[in-house]
Protein backbone atom coordinates (compact mmCIF):
# COMPACT_ATOMS: atom_id res chain seq x y z
CA UNK A 1 0.00 0.00 0.00
CA UNK A 2 1.24 3.25 -1.02
CA UNK A 3 0.71 6.75 0.93
CA UNK A 4 0.91 8.73 -1.95
CA UNK A 5 -2.28 9.35 -4.35
CA UNK A 6 -2.03 9.85 -7.38
CA UNK A 7 -2.80 13.48 -9.14
CA UNK A 8 -5.74 13.60 -10.90
CA UNK A 9 -5.79 15.45 -14.27
CA UNK A 10 -8.26 17.99 -14.71
CA UNK A 11 -9.19 21.80 -14.88
CA UNK A 12 -8.26 23.87 -11.89
CA UNK A 13 -11.37 25.05 -9.35
CA UNK A 14 -12.38 28.67 -10.53
CA UNK A 15 -11.29 31.47 -8.65
CA UNK A 16 -14.34 33.62 -7.57
CA UNK A 17 -12.28 36.58 -5.43
CA UNK A 18 -13.15 38.93 -8.31
CA UNK A 19 -17.25 38.20 -8.37
CA UNK A 20 -17.93 40.73 -5.59
CA UNK A 21 -15.91 43.35 -7.66
CA UNK A 22 -17.63 42.59 -10.51
CA UNK A 23 -21.26 42.66 -9.13
CA UNK A 24 -20.38 45.95 -7.16
CA UNK A 25 -19.21 47.87 -10.47
CA UNK A 26 -22.37 46.54 -12.31
CA UNK A 27 -24.63 47.75 -9.34
CA UNK A 28 -22.28 50.94 -9.59
CA UNK A 29 -22.61 51.38 -13.36
CA UNK A 30 -26.94 50.97 -13.35
CA UNK A 31 -27.25 53.22 -10.29
CA UNK A 32 -25.28 56.21 -12.58
CA UNK A 33 -27.25 55.13 -15.85
CA UNK A 34 -30.53 54.71 -14.50
CA UNK A 35 -33.27 57.73 -14.37
CA UNK A 36 -35.55 58.42 -12.16
CA UNK A 37 -37.78 60.42 -14.55
CA UNK A 38 -40.88 61.96 -13.57
CA UNK A 39 -42.71 64.37 -15.72
CA UNK A 40 -41.37 67.65 -17.77
CA UNK A 41 -44.03 70.33 -16.86
CA UNK A 42 -45.05 72.27 -19.48
CA UNK A 43 -47.20 74.35 -17.36
CA UNK A 44 -46.64 76.55 -14.29
CA UNK A 45 -48.18 75.19 -11.16
CA UNK A 46 -47.63 76.90 -8.07
CA UNK A 47 -50.09 75.23 -5.08
CA UNK A 48 -51.95 76.85 -2.83
CA UNK A 49 -51.25 76.01 1.06
CA UNK A 50 -53.02 74.33 2.84
CA UNK A 51 -52.63 73.90 6.99
CA UNK A 52 -53.97 70.11 7.56
CA UNK A 53 -52.77 68.25 4.94
CA UNK A 54 -52.27 64.12 4.82
CA UNK A 55 -49.91 62.40 2.86
CA UNK A 56 -50.90 59.78 0.09
CA UNK A 57 -50.45 56.43 1.55
CA UNK A 58 -49.10 54.34 -2.02
CA UNK A 59 -47.83 57.03 -4.74
CA UNK A 60 -47.35 54.08 -7.29
CA UNK A 61 -51.13 54.16 -6.94
CA UNK A 62 -51.52 58.06 -7.94
CA UNK A 63 -51.93 59.78 -11.49
CA UNK A 64 -51.81 63.41 -11.78
CA UNK A 65 -53.23 66.02 -13.81
CA UNK A 66 -51.57 69.28 -14.04
CA UNK A 67 -53.26 72.42 -14.50
CA UNK A 68 -51.93 76.38 -15.00
CA UNK A 69 -50.70 78.82 -17.56
CA UNK A 70 -48.30 76.87 -19.81
CA UNK A 71 -44.53 77.84 -19.31
CA UNK A 72 -44.36 79.08 -22.98
CA UNK A 73 -45.78 82.55 -23.29
CA UNK A 74 -46.86 81.79 -27.21
CA UNK A 75 -49.12 79.66 -25.76
CA UNK A 76 -51.00 82.32 -24.10
CA UNK A 77 -51.93 82.72 -20.35
CA UNK A 78 -55.77 80.24 -19.89
CA UNK A 79 -54.96 77.57 -17.77
CA UNK A 80 -54.12 74.56 -19.51
CA UNK A 81 -54.40 70.80 -18.82
CA UNK A 82 -51.33 68.42 -18.99
CA UNK A 83 -51.31 64.77 -18.84
CA UNK A 84 -48.39 63.31 -18.63
CA UNK A 85 -45.50 64.91 -20.77
CA UNK A 86 -48.21 66.28 -23.08
CA UNK A 87 -51.02 68.97 -23.02
CA UNK A 88 -54.88 67.46 -23.37
CA UNK A 89 -58.20 68.87 -24.05
CA UNK A 90 -61.01 67.83 -21.82
CA UNK A 91 -61.99 64.89 -24.20
CA UNK A 92 -59.25 63.07 -23.38
CA UNK A 93 -59.41 62.75 -19.97
CA UNK A 94 -61.36 59.45 -20.30
CA UNK A 95 -58.98 57.28 -22.93
CA UNK A 96 -56.10 58.93 -19.90
CA UNK A 97 -57.85 57.68 -17.17
CA UNK A 98 -58.71 54.13 -18.99
CA UNK A 99 -55.16 53.42 -20.29
CA UNK A 100 -53.73 54.29 -16.81
CA UNK A 101 -56.43 51.67 -15.27
CA UNK A 102 -55.76 48.73 -17.91
CA UNK A 103 -51.89 49.22 -16.79
CA UNK A 104 -52.38 48.43 -13.44
CA UNK A 105 -53.17 44.77 -11.71
CA UNK A 106 -57.30 44.29 -11.52
CA UNK A 107 -57.06 44.32 -7.28
CA UNK A 108 -55.00 48.13 -7.53
CA UNK A 109 -57.92 49.58 -10.07
CA UNK A 110 -60.46 50.46 -7.19
CA UNK A 111 -57.24 52.26 -5.25
CA UNK A 112 -55.85 54.68 -7.85
CA UNK A 113 -56.38 58.42 -7.09
CA UNK A 114 -56.26 61.26 -9.23
CA UNK A 115 -54.13 63.76 -7.87
CA UNK A 116 -54.68 67.35 -9.30
CA UNK A 117 -51.97 69.64 -9.16
CA UNK A 118 -53.70 72.98 -10.27
CA UNK A 119 -52.15 76.53 -10.01
CA UNK A 120 -53.42 78.75 -7.24
CA UNK A 121 -54.58 81.41 -9.92
CA UNK A 122 -56.51 78.87 -11.45
CA UNK A 123 -59.99 79.98 -12.17
CA UNK A 124 -62.76 76.93 -10.60
CA UNK A 125 -64.93 76.59 -13.90
CA UNK A 126 -61.88 74.61 -15.26
CA UNK A 127 -61.39 72.43 -12.43
CA UNK A 128 -64.80 71.55 -12.22
CA UNK A 129 -65.01 70.86 -15.68
CA UNK A 130 -61.72 68.77 -15.35
CA UNK A 131 -63.57 66.76 -12.46
CA UNK A 132 -66.95 66.34 -14.33
CA UNK A 133 -64.62 64.44 -17.21
CA UNK A 134 -63.44 62.33 -14.64
CA UNK A 135 -66.65 61.53 -12.86
CA UNK A 136 -67.49 60.32 -16.62
CA UNK A 137 -64.73 58.32 -16.95
CA UNK A 138 -65.60 56.70 -12.92
CA UNK A 139 -62.44 58.24 -11.76
CA UNK A 140 -64.03 59.20 -8.11
CA UNK A 141 -61.04 58.92 -5.90
CA UNK A 142 -59.65 62.60 -6.75
CA UNK A 143 -57.46 64.17 -4.36
CA UNK A 144 -56.37 68.03 -4.45
CA UNK A 145 -52.27 68.44 -4.43
CA UNK A 146 -51.27 71.31 -1.64
CA UNK A 147 -48.08 72.62 -0.37
CA UNK A 148 -47.87 72.48 3.30
CA UNK A 149 -48.75 76.20 4.94
CA UNK A 150 -47.76 77.46 8.64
Amino acid sequence: MSRFKEKKSGTPAISTASLPDIIFMLLFFFMVTTVMREVDLKVKVVLPEAKEVAKLEDKALVDYLYIGPPMDKQLGTEPMLQLNDQFAKLEEIDPWVKANTERRDEVLRGKITRSLKVDKDTYMKFITDVKQELRKSNALKINYSTARGR
